[in-house]
Order: C-alpha cells, then sequence, then structure tokens
C-alpha cells in the first residue's frame, strides 16, 4: 500500500513543481505584456499562493470527512479548471482573471499539500518520514526544472519583443498539457480512493494540536520564511540575470538559467534522502539554511557572474528545507496530522506576501538589495534549525 501511494505520489509531485516554476517565469511575463512594476507582477504569486491562507481550514475539513485519496483526487480536478481558466484569462487579455485562475489553481494544489504530504509521512516509519518526503520533493524538483527548460520559450519574449514559438498565444500550451496529465492522475486516484479509508478518523481540535506545541509553531514560522524566500528568488531570478549589473541575459535564456535555481533543488533532494538516513534532519536543516543565508546575501550585496552563481546556487540549499521543516513540526500523533499539515499549509501564505514586500522594495531601492529580505527569512529558518538541534539533546 505504502509503495503505491508512494507512486501515485511522484505524479502529484512533478506537476506541482512543473506549474509552480510556470507561473514563476509569468511574473517577466506579465510584467511586459501589461506594463507592470516589480510588486504589480508579484500579484501573480500574492494570487497563486494566498489560497494556501484563505482555503486551508475548509479544505482541511473536507479531508478530514472524504478522506485522504478522495481528497487528492477533488484537488486535481480543482487544478485542471485552473489551468483551463487560465488558458481563457489569457485570451481574454484580462490581468485581474489570470489572477483569479491562478488563484483557483492554488487551491486545488492546497488540496494536495495538506492531504499528500501528511499521507506520505504518517504511512510508513516515522524514522525515515523526512527521508520519504525529500525523496518525493526530489520529483517535485524535476517538475521545476522541466518548466523553465520546455516552456521558457514559450512564455517569454525575445528580446525584440518577439515569441520564438507560436505568437503570444503559445503561451496556453503548456497549461493545456498539464490539464491533460492532470486530469488522468485525477482518474487514478479515484480509482484507489478506498485504499486508504481505513485511517480516516475523527482529528483533534485546531487548538489541541496547536497549543503548547512549541516545536509546531516554531516550524509554522519557518516554513512561512522557506516558502517566502524560495518563490521570491524563484520569480525575480530572470529579472535579476537580465540585468546588466548581474550578467545582461535576453529573457528567454534567463528564463532557461532559471532552471539551474530549480535543478539544485532537484539533485539536493534526491541528494538529501540519501543523507538524511545518517544525519539528523535538523542537523541538515541548521547547514543548508545558513548556507542559504549567506548565498543570497552575496546575490543581494555584490553584482557581476559571482553573485549570479550565488542566487542560483541558493537552489541547492532549498532541497532539504521543506521536507525537513514539515518532518521536524508534524506532530507524531496521527491523528493530528491533518490539522498540524493544515496550519504548515497555512504558513505557505509566504510565498504570496514576502515575494510582493521584495517587489516593493525592489521599486525603491532596487532588485539586487532587495534580496536582503529572503536572505532574512533564510537566517530565521536557520534558528527554527538550532532550536530543533538543542531540542533532540
Amino acid at each position: 500500500m505504502a509503495t503505491r501511494l508512494f507512486r501515485l505520489s511522484i505524479g502529484i509531485c512533478f506537476f506541482g513543481g512543473f506549474l509552480t516554476s510556470l507561473v514563476s517565469l509569468l511574473v517577466p511575463r506579465l510584467k511586459l505584456l501589461f506594463n507592470l512594476d516589480y510588486a504589480q507582477s508579484l500579484l501573480v504569486q500574492l494570487a497563486f499562493h494566498s489560497s494556501y491562507l484563505l482555503f486551508a481550514i475548509p479544505i482541511a475539513a473536507f479531508i478530514v470527512r472524504a478522506g485522504y485519496m478522495r481528497s487528492i483526487a477533488t484537488g486535481l480536478v480543482v487544478m485542471v479548471l485552473g489551468c483551463l481558466g487560465f488558458v481563457q484569462a489569457h485570451a481574454l487579455l484580462s490581468f485581474v482573471l489570470v489572477l483569479l485562475a491562478l488563484l483557483l489553481l492554488s487551491v486545488g494544489i492546497t488540496f494536495l499539500q495538506i492531504a499528500a504530504n501528511a499521507v506520505v509521512t504518517v504511512v510508513g516509519p516515522a524514522s525515515s518520514a523526512a527521508s520519504r518526503l525529500t525523496l518525493l520533493q526530489g520529483f517535485n524538483s524535476l517538475g521545476t526544472v522541466a518548466g523553465p527548460l520546455l516552456c521558457a520559450q514559450f512564455l517569454l519574449p525575445r528580446s525584440d519583443g518577439s515569441f520564438a514559438v507560436g505568437g503570444a498565444g503559445s503561451v496556453v500550451l503548456p497549461f493545456m498539457f498539464s490539464a491533460v496529465g492532470l486530469l488522468i492522475l485525477a482518474g487514478a486516484f479515484a480509482f484507489n480512493r478506498n485504499m486508504l479509508s481505513r485511517t480516516r478518523t475523527t482529528a483533534p481540535s485546531y487548538r489541541n494540536v496547536l497549543s503548547g506545541d512549541r516545536k509546531l509553531q516554531f516550524g509554522i514560522v519557518a516554513m512561512f520564511a522557506y516558502v517566502g524566500a524560495e518563490v521570491t528568488i524563484g520569480a525575480l531570478l530572470t529579472n535579476y540575470l537580465m540585468l546588466k549589473q548581474s550578467i545582461g541575459a535576453e529573457p528567454v535564456a534567463a528564463g532557461r538559467m532559471v532552471a539551474l535555481y530549480w535543478g539544485g533543488a532537484m539533485v539536493g533532494r534526491f541528494a538529501g534522502a540519501f543523507l538524511l538516513r545518517r544525519v539528523s534532519s535538523a542537523t541538515m536543516l541548521l547547514s543548508v539554511s545558513v548556507g542559504a543565508t549567506a548565498l543570497t546575501c552575496v546575490g543581494a550585496l555584490f553584482d557581476g557572474p559571482l553573485a549570479a552563481a550565488a542566487l542560483l546556487a541558493v537552489g541547492l540549499c532549498n532541497a532539504v528545507i521543506y521536507p525537513t521543516v514539515y518532518a521536524i513540526a508534524l506532530p507524531e500523533k496521527a491523528q493530528a496530522a491533518p490539522i498540524a499539515s493544515m496550519f504548515l499549509c497555512m504558513a505557505v501564505v509566504g510565498g504570496a506576501i514576502i515575494p510582493y514586500l521584495t517587489g516593493l522594495l525592489a521599486d525603491r531601492i532596487g532588485l539586487g538589495l532587495s534580496l536582503l529580505l529572503p536572505a532574512a527569512c533564510y537566517f530565521g529558518i536557520a534558528l527554527f534549525a538550532r532550536f530543533a538541534v538543542r531540542a533532540t539533546r
């Protein structure tokens, strides 16, 4: 059962990463298309990640009532509707409808974040939970690498404003492909909907899960900071690489280079799944969060290829942060897992707030210096890791 569930979850993680990377590429595209400033263009990330806060509670209640498998299938169908909604919104050239379509897409991903992560963590030995989740997140990173490599030419223009493939309307092709794949995956989960029926149980109250659990409380803050920092860098990296004081890359080339950022996370996650069987989650988290802080500061304070390389290398540090924060913060009691997962998922709203705040800073002090905000986020994660290291002694 656990093996079959893991295999099905690979598809979830791949398409989640693939679509997340496409949304990041939409930031420079929509900035050009609608003549937006940084703060306005980063409303894309605000719309995409706000559902984690707005809809996490009703989604968690649905999961407790319907069970993990049915909830995952529902989330996949909602993602299909979000992809189709984006296709229609882009055809109408309506920025507001684009944001609403991305919000709908994010609602589906919220289902998967709460249900799939929780079930993969609790089904199997607790001692290897971080390793299993890290390995699964490696396939998420595979999707984030594939997105820029395969789709930058569809989403981003050349330096002269023309498009390499199919004109401006070609942006819909990756979303149509994703809709078909998600629909097939939803059918697979619906077919296996009774596989985990016996795991459904009455969940404790929200207050009982959160109150007194300092590890979960600090983990929520760390998750907020991590997703905010990762999404900010991923969303602004294309524009950063296009700056003359960086490497002055053309839009499509810069978009494809973002694959190196997500590729670092992919390599690190597959390696991290192996290392986490030998190194404690807290120790690993402390090391990579300190490294991410230092690299982001280099990208913020220096110019040229060295700064660009440092910022791209942050992806390697990101590799194990999400799964280790999640595994460390999640309570040991299986009954509390859906509610605790809901709280951790709500913290993903950091991906909406931190990028927007960074965009406001970029419009005032410059794109480079604005990256000190995600650097501060990584430092906060290091403090959580230090707390977790002390708690294990």
